[in-house]
């Protein structure tokens, strides 16, 4: 057998080897040449799963280490019994982590608090879900919009997308970058979206950059729509637009997922998919080798702090956006470098809260949101 892997899969490598051929290349270097007679591919966003790359090829599988699969024809793999699979919901807690990181900056620099603020979620997937739960956590009042799954299990739980247009303070978008259809969300923010917004909220965008267009979201910040923007996905990637950017209150490199925890779910999941297809026996192979901080313990003396406070600071110990557009913001034009390169970042249940000065309610809700507390 042969394997053609995208060599920026963390954790992978000698998972496949005792089962054949595996050569392990970048993104942009997987040719029709090198997949012509291979068996799989495992591949992340950079690698374009068309026509033209498999056409003539004696590909059988097509697994991606991430949640989207837009880079993959779908439709072309069905007609030439191609299947493939999704790591869907590998790096949902690494997003819910960058939006609670996302949320408690904006509170800061904008002085106010999270507790009462309405938040619309449009996408209410495995992503969705974990922000709508911290959220919760946190005392937001919680809108959901995904048409999909009202029609599915009922609109009790769900809300239009009007509605959280005329209500939400703060609206984050969690939905699959679709072209057309009942459900399409390609440049779903629109100047008609921005004109049908009732309070001037901020708006965050971490799935896919082309849900937003981009000259309608400039306009809208010019004339004061909306009063914040958090944009993690770009259209036009990586060649991002920089006058966006500039009118970002933050901005980062398509990295909300990039949480090491997500990354290795995303290979375990891809090669636990690959053994399942061509019956190799690993199908509960899970990535070792994950990266821990040097310190995973979180010192907190909650004496004179908010609970809000303290939250704030546990969440953002672990993970701070702000370092994130720094980064960008210095050197745009190093988008896939500080994707590539991107640094340590683990979640909650690697770190130990040890508070003091603390109350059972706080404690209650650091254990909720997953870290491990030491009193």
């Amino acid at each position: 057998m042969k394997f053609i892997i995208d060599d920026k899969i963390p954790y992978i490598k000698g998972a496949l080897e005792p089962f054949g051929k595996v050569i392990y290349l970048p993104g942009a270097q997987t040719t029709p040449e090198v997949v012509k007679d291979a068996d799989a591919i495992v591949t992340r966003t950079r690698t374009i799963c068309n026509e033209k790359l498999l056409n003539g090829s004696s590909v059988k599988f097509i697994a991606t280490a991430t949640i989207g699969y837009d880079h993959i024809d779908t439709e072309y793999c069905k007609e030439n019994k191609i299947e493939w699979t999704n790591a869907s919901g590998c790096n949902s807690k690494s997003v819910e982590q960058y939006i609670a990181s996302t949320l408690f900056v904006l509170a800061k620099q904008n002085g106010f608090g999270l507790k009462g603020k309405t938040i619309g979620i449009v996408g209410v997937g495995q992503v969705g879900s974990k922000v709508a739960k911290v959220c919760e956590i946190l005392g937001m009042n919680v809108l959901l919009n995904d048409p999909p799954r009202a029609r599915k299990e009922g609109a009790e739980e769900f809300v239009s997308l009007e509605e959280i247009k005329q209500k939400a303070d703060i609206i984050t978008l969690h939905v699959p970058l679709n072209m057309s259809g009942e459900d399409a969300t390609f440049h779903l923010a629109d100047t008609l979206f921005f004109h049908g917004l009732a309070k001037c909220p901020i708006l965050i965008n971490s799935c896919r950059g082309e849900v937003i267009d981009s000259f309608a979201v400039k306009t809208a910040v010019d004339n004061g729509i909306i009063s914040g923007l958090v944009l993690d996905c770009w259209e036009n990637e990586p060649n991002i637009d920089l006058e966006l950017m500039d009118k970002c209150d933050l901005a980062t490199p398509h990295i909300a997922g990039y949480s090491k925890d997500g990354k290795a779910n995303g290979t375990s999941m891809s090669i636990q998919a690959i053994s399942r297809k061509f019956k190799l026996g690993i199908d509960n192979w899970q990535a070792s080798g994950v990266e821990t901080p040097k310190n995973t313990i979180i010192d907190i003396n909650g004496k004179n702090l908010s609970e809000e406070e303290i939250i704030a600071r546990c969440v953002l110990l672990t993970y701070d956006i702000r370092e994130d557009d720094e980064r960008l913001r210095k050197n745009p034009e190093k988008f896939e470098k500080l994707r590539g390169d991107y640094p340590l970042r683990r979640e909650y249940p690697v770190y130990s809260v040890k508070i003091k000065n603390s109350s059972q309610s706080i404690i209650n809700t650091l254990q909720k949101i997953g870290f491990q507390v030491i009193e």
